[in-house]
């Protein structure tokens, strides 16, 4: 048995234990509204919502009625179908503020997620000759690095003299807090942008965004966040904490489907500032305005004044199926079962690696509030050819080089039993 010091749960490795638990999960009637892959005659074990979520039952029907109303309407789809098109859109922000803890008028659908944060970045990195420099965590994904790059270099800067990397200590995997404290504090007088994922996509650690956050402000710069691995997945409050803008895409624990739409926030002091650009487009504009063929760009006053073109219905219908769970299940209940998912799957790791010569080093932070779905292992003693005998047993995780697994337990449709036969093919598999 184990007690969890950040839990009341009582953990045993035991299929009855794990049974138990499913029984008395609020959340378990989820699964059975997903589409699970199968191997070998059974749904696979599907730790992998943090790269793709699975596919909400419901998503083929709510696409089907756009492609019926599309038939049916042609374009007056975009005042007659069941979702008119024109104002599809609209109905996502109050869904969205809940998960990401904002308001609704800060909130909008468009474009993916790297296009979104180039749009925002031509808003809110505007350095002077004193203030150039974006700060960043060293194992970002690498599309958010490519867009710091670039964004450098369209302001005439070097990559080397404009950005600040902060990088875990030698011989650690996690980035400490103190340690960004410091750098941004260390660098306020030419630091114009902080631009971090909220949840480290290699490492899985969860940052500090309200600390990080005040000390970004109080260093006179501005921070954004990519949240994409974050959004569904973590209690965020974007508006209270005062971020000034983020991103995310939707296809990972947002289960919107591959290429899903992105979504973004704009805090609410920015939405009415003239003196922020933007590049234009014809949603963009007031609703009155939109088809007036106006010359002159006048923004909306929420975040849909960065909208730019028009928003893909399909993709829409796909987020659409899997928000109305969202709405449903609500992020208190998720990110509570995650937290117990998440710290099951911890200790029947530790378990194994006490009775195996498995050597499965877990990279994640053990601290519940500085992770979220997700543990990152390092299998010394396989490396590779674990992930391939698991993939092979019927466990799909996810890896990323030079040689970590992720394994990521969805609250919507993983469940302990999953987890307990998890750690049992780790058993099966170090002695084979």
């Amino acid at each position: 048995m184990h007690t969890s010091s950040k839990s009341a749960v009582v953990y045993e490795n035991s299929l009855a234990f794990a049974q138990q638990q499913d029984a008395l999960d609020p959340l378990k009637k989820y699964r059975e509204q997903f589409y699970f892959p199968q191997m070998h005659g059974r749904d696979v074990i599907y730790f992998t919502g943090n790269s793709l979520g699975l596919q909400p039952k419901k998503t083929q029907d709510y696409i089907l009625n756009e492609l019926e109303d599309w038939a049916t309407f042609g374009v007056e789809g975009e005042r007659l179908a069941r979702n008119p098109w024109l104002s599809y859109h609209e109905q996502f922000s109050e869904s969205l503020s809940k998960i990401v803890g904002a308001k609704a008028v800060e909130v909008t659908v468009m474009n993916s997620l790297s296009v979104n944060l180039h749009l925002l970045l031509v808003s809110f990195y505007r350095p002077d000759k004193n203030r150039t420099k974006i700060l960043c965590e060293s194992n970002a994904f690498s599309s958010d690095r490519f867009v710091i790059e670039s964004q450098l270099h369209v302001h005439g800067f070097k990559t080397a003299d404009a950005i600040i990397e902060v990088a875990p200590r030698q011989g650690e995997h996690c980035i400490r807090e103190e340690d960004l404290l410091e750098a941004i504090e260390k660098n306020k007088d030419s630091l114009a942008l902080v631009l971090i994922g909220a949840v480290n996509h290699y490492t899985g650690q969860a940052f500090n965004i309200k600390n990080l956050t005040a000390a970004a402000h109080q260093a006179g710069a501005v921070i954004g966040l990519d949240l994409a691995h974050a959004a569904g997945n973590i209690k965020l409050q974007l508006h209270d904490w005062q971020v000034d803008f983020a991103g995310w895409c939707t296809y990972k624990y947002l289960n919107s489907g591959p290429g899903g739409i992105s979504g973004i926030f704009i805090h609410e002091r920015h939405l009415n500032n003239p003196q922020i650009p933007r590049f234009g487009g014809w949603l963009g504009v007031s609703k009155e305005s939109r088809f007036k063929l106006n010359r002159e760009f006048v923004p909306a006053t929420t975040a849909e004044g960065w909208q730019l073109g028009t928003v893909p219905v399909l993709l829409l219908a796909a987020h659409k199926a899997a928000l109305d769970l969202f709405d449903e299940t609500g992020m208190e209940a998720l990110v509570a079962k995650a937290e117990k998912l998440t710290g099951y799957l911890e200790f029947i790791i530790q378990e194994v690696n006490k009775t195996q010569d498995q050597q499965l080093e877990i990279i994640t932070p053990s601290d519940k509030e500085k992770r979220g779905s997700q543990l990152s292992l390092i299998p010394h003693k396989m490396g590779k050819e674990f992930y391939n005998r698991l993939m092979h047993a019927g466990v799909i995780t996810t890896w990323l080089e030079p040689g970590v697994m992720r394994c990521a337990p969805v609250p919507l449709y993983n469940s302990f039993e999953d987890i307990y036969r998890f750690g049992e093919l780790i058993r099966e598999l170090a002695v084979s």
